[in-house]
């Protein structure tokens, strides 16, 4: 029985050598980790940066800390809310946590960081939120700002790391001049790190208004390289509601200013683009409704919408390639038939700015001009190879 469990193992040893690897170990999160962090948070006032996203497994972050004895005092939620149910951009309100009685403070809404007296309510700040890796992703804006709170008030941060699932470098670094709430940083759209190592930039940096540095105490991933696939485990967002949304995301996005639909107001929001003046173009479509705690006002809402299905596209070469895919922009700018209004505000309220979402203005200009991808990559250096070389400086991982 023994030697025919020794010549099954040598079978799998060597299927596994054939193959050039033995099978890669689970990554663990920082929240897993528990022994490193649970022990240092006794008799310790605990304030928490989560939303539905920091999890342990199927539990709650907040629930299993609670469930080991940590005091927590404060919960500050971040855009989408403490649970992730309020819809993007949606105000949302302090309330108490009906689960816990534990008060919950609104970073997103009338305020960006948490009040003095409630940094005057813990002794340390948990922060555990999944990011997607984009710069236009409020999240790192989020993080930024606790960190200056926690700068100000002489208060510790410990970031409970966890992986990036666009983990690639691509995109125009933003030009400062056009800063706003979906472009805080001198970064790429997609910026190659954990929030781990993001938070090591800000303080790196002095991306923070004081110039303070906040003290850190990062709870690093197990088994994890850049580069790897991650599926996460819980939707980032409303309108995040796949895997496949989250890894489109970065090249759908943009289109947020256009005059193009990215499927906000279905069930399937970031795999699918389209238009009503695409009738005839495409045989494909879709009909953005309103849906409570997805999107109210959909662009073009109760119009049929005719464009691109990428709900089944393979992002996989992309993704190796670390190319962000702008032949979807350039295609459907040339399919659009009054081209004065693909990029125009002033034909809908719900349109972004596409020079904020790019981060440059130089890029509704290459469209409009008909520049090849290629032409608009370079004209991303040498902006692109010098953050790349900073980066470097703060990555945790290889």
């Amino acid at each position: 029985m023994r030697s025919i469990f020794h010549v099954v193992l040598l079978l799998l040893c060597v299927g596994w050598l054939a193959a050039g690897a033995a099978p890669a170990k689970p990554i663990v999160t920082g929240a897993e980790q528990t022994q490193l962090y649970v022990p240092y948070l006794k008799n310790k006032r605990i304030g928490m940066v989560i939303n539905q996203t920091a999890v342990i497994g199927q539990r709650l972050l907040l629930d299993s800390l609670l469930k080991l004895g940590v005091k927590v005092t404060r919960v500050f939620g971040p855009e989408h809310g403490f649970r992730g149910n309020a819809s993007n951009g949606a105000h949302v309100g302090d309330e108490i946590d009906s689960a816990t009685g534990i008060p919950v403070v609104s970073l997103y809404g009338a305020r960006k960081m948490p009040p003095q007296k409630d940094m005057d309510a813990i002794d340390i700040m948990i922060f555990d939120i999944q990011d997607v890796g984009c710069r236009f992703y409020t999240n790192i804006n989020t993080l930024r700002d606790i960190m200056e709170a926690c700068a100000e008030a002489g208060k510790e941060l410990i970031i409970l790391d966890r992986p990036n699932p666009n983990d690639y470098i691509d995109g125009p670094v933003l030009d400062m001049k056009l800063k706003s709430g979906i472009g805080q940083f001198p970064i790429p759209i997609t910026h190659g790190l954990t929030v781990g190592e993001f938070a090591q930039m800000v303080n790196g940096q002095g991306w923070m208004t004081t110039k303070k540095k906040c003290k850190l105490k990062i709870i690093p991933l197990k088994n994890y390289h850049h580069g790897m696939d991650y599926t996460l485990p819980v939707h980032p967002s409303p309108n995040l509601n796949t895997q496949q949304s989250v890894l489109l995301y970065p090249a759908l996005c943009l289109f947020e200013g256009t005059i193009i639909s990215q499927g906000r107001g279905t069930y399937m929001p970031f795999t699918v683009l389209g238009a009503p003046a695409l009738k005839g173009k495409y045989a494909f479509s879709f009909t953005p409704e309103s849906i409570p705690g997805k999107s109210e006002s959909p662009l073009h809402m109760g119009e049929a919408c005719y464009g691109l299905d990428l709900r089944n596209f393979d992002t996989a070469p992309m993704r190796k390639a670390g190319k962000i895919n702008l032949g979807w922009m350039i295609e459907l700018y040339n399919a659009y038939p009054d081209k004065a209004k693909f990029f125009d505000r002033s034909y809908s309220k719900q349109m972004g700015d596409i020079n904020k979402l790019a981060g440059t203005t130089e890029f509704m200009q290459q469209i409009v001009a008909g520049k090849s991808e290629a032409e608009i990559r370079r004209s991303w250096e040498p902006g692109l190879s010098n953050y790349k070389k900073m980066r470097t400086r703060y990555l945790l991982y290889p």
